[in-house]
């Protein structure tokens, strides 16, 4: 199953500016930030909390942001 991390994308854009910016303030290599954004790589439930976190994602819309499947 792939998901749709487009929304996800946009919010770093928006807070960060890179996902590099985003990789350094969440703690992950960009290499590792890239295959989570590209479903490679399966984002851990402690990664989706603290990216939830530093992006200021409330707990209501986190499913919307981490869990949209790709149609």
């Amino acid at each position: 199953m792939a998901f749709d991390y487009s929304k996800l994308r946009g919010k770093i854009r928006e807070a960060f500016g890179t996902q590099e910016n985003f990789a350094n303030a969440v703690g992950l290599s960009m290499t590792s930030i890239s295959a989570k954004l590209n479903n490679k790589v399966e984002w851990s439930q402690r990664e989706i909390n603290k990216a939830s976190e530093i992006l200021k994602i409330p707990d209501n819309e986190v499913f919307a942001y981490f869990f949209t499947e790709k149609v």
